[in-house]
Parts: structure tokens; sequence; C-alpha cells
């Protein structure tokens, strides 16, 4: 029997023709805003810094300990953006960290040229645990922070209780039903980032 082998840096993610879905966590009042108008608010959420999406939800389980880390990461949001933006930050993107071969100089051109960065890390399974293949991380500064707020963001839903279910079939060892409450993330066509 053939099982599909995923490849070593994918974009796994829920997605449909017009948007694709990524997580952040925050605090509660970057939440109630955020879900009270549609959209990130500033303030509380501050435009300045870098915010880092995630489209994987067990790596945002991982990152936010289920929503149980700390007062900040609290409340857990899906946030559906267009793919057109989703794509957009990709093409305006570099690495988190300097590319083998380049130097210090040139990375630092590098940056100040592209306001997305990219990074992988492990995928996470169910116990939170890394797994061979990895998730991306994008982080958004600058201008692309602004497109995400303002033009990318169609949809925020909160998926804080979710979170709290699936880890609590987890502590009961019921992974069978914990995975099936996952959402369905498939790879991610077209444009891969590096």
């Amino acid at each position: 029997m053939k099982t599909d082998v995923i490849p070593h840096n994918q974009i796994r993610a829920m997605y449909d023709a017009d948007t694709i879905r990524v997580y952040q966590a925050y605090s509660d009042a970057i939440a109630d805003s955020a879900l009270a108008q549609g959209r990130l608010v500033s303030p509380p959420f501050k435009l300045e810094r870098m915010t880092w999406i995630k489209p994987s939800f067990l790596w945002m389980m991982y990152r936010a300990g289920w929503g149980l880390k700390d007062e900040g990461q609290k409340r857990i949001l899906a946030i559906d953006i267009t793919r057109e933006g989703f794509e957009w930050a990709l093409a305006h993107s570099c690495p988190s960290h300097s590319p083998e071969g380049m130097s210090g100089e040139e990375y630092a051109a590098l940056k100040q040229r592209c306001p997305v960065r990219v990074q992988w890390d492990p995928e996470r399974d169910l116990h939170l645990q890394p797994l061979a293949h990895r998730a991306i991380q994008i982080g958004l500064s600058k201008e692309a922070v602004r497109l995400y707020v303002n033009e990318w963001t169609c949809k925020i839903t909160e998926m804080t209780a979710l979170a709290h279910e699936v880890q609590a079939l987890v502590q009961q060892g019921q992974l069978q039903k914990a995975a099936s409450k996952l959402p369905m993330e498939r790879a991610y066509p077209g444009q891969q980032a590096t």
C-alpha cells in the first residue's frame, strides 16, 4: 500500500478558491476587538510590530500551548485572508535567517526590501511533538501588516473552545476523536516559499 510522503517544506492549510485560513493567538483585548470589528484593530493591536501568521492549526497550538501558555496568547483566532494577499506575502518574503553564503550586509539589504519573513519549523502532532516535515510561519511587517489588516482579512473566527476541546481529548487518550476535530488542512497549490 502506497502512502503519500509529505515534502520536507510544504504549505498545508485550510483553503477554498478565494481564501486561506491562518491562525494567531492574542490577549482578550486584541481578540475581542478583532471579533467585534471583523479585523484586527489598532490599538490594541500594534501595526508597527511584526505579526506572525501560521496556516497550521497544530503549530499554533504548540506555540500558544493550546491557548493556556500565557495571557497574551490565550485566545486562538482563525483569520481567513484572501489567497491573493497570501501569495503577495510569499512573493515579497525572504528567509527569517541569513541564507548560507550571503553576507551580513547583503542580508540586511534583502530584509529592507522584503516586508515579509518566512520560517520553516517542525510541524507538530496531537501531542505537540515535532514531525519530520515542516510548517511555514509568515512574519508580516511594514506594508504587509497594513495590507493584512485592512485589505486581506475576510473573516475572523474564535477557535479557543476548539483548542481546549482537542487538548482535553488528547489528554484523555482519545486521539482518533481529537484528530477528527482538527481543521482539514491540505497541501496548498502553486507558489511555495523558500
